[in-house]
């Protein structure tokens, strides 16, 4: 037999020049993504104290009736209508609306603001007014006196 007859290899070959055009062609559509996604990014607030009371206890001991005509919002569970989910109990449900998936809904990024020196005093002055209310609010033997002596007056002018 000779040797034209026959194949050298019958192996594939691979034509290296093309795949290394492709493979960096690749590589610059990726870049290229990359800096539009930098050019605008989604600003999010810092994550901030809610100025509302979570409500946990509303339906605590109570017996609902629960078929497939019942909305989600009114099933067993807590619902939160940001995220549009029940979760079943309460710590799951804390546990939930303190997440990322939740902030994240909320337009809060997962980052919380750096206090300055000015803020912590502030914050420590304030904290200590509160507290100071709070003894005065408690002098029951004080309030009750106070109110005896109201009380005295009040007779005592109308005789």
């Amino acid at each position: 037999m000779s040797s034209s007859s026959r194949p050298e290899d019958h192996r594939r070959k691979w034509d290296r020049d093309e795949y290394e055009k492709l493979a960096r062609k690749r590589l610059m559509d990726d870049l290229d993504d990359d800096r539009s996604k930098d050019l605008s990014p989604i600003k999010r607030e810092m994550l901030k104290q809610r100025d509302y009371r979570v409500d946990l206890d509303s339906k605590l001991g109570k017996s609902v009736v629960i078929t497939k005509a019942t909305p989600s919002s009114q099933s067993g569970g807590y619902y939160c209508n940001v995220c549009d989910c029940v979760v079943k109990d309460s710590i799951n449900f804390l546990d939930h609306i303190n997440g990322k998936k939740h902030q994240r809904n909320l337009g809060m990024s997962m980052k919380i603001e750096r206090s300055s020196l000015d803020q912590v005093k502030k914050r420590f002055e304030s904290n200590k007014k509160k507290m100071e209310e709070k003894k005065k609010d408690y002098d029951l033997e004080q309030r009750l006196r106070e109110l005896k002596e109201e009380i005295f007056l009040f007779f005592r002018k109308r005789s």
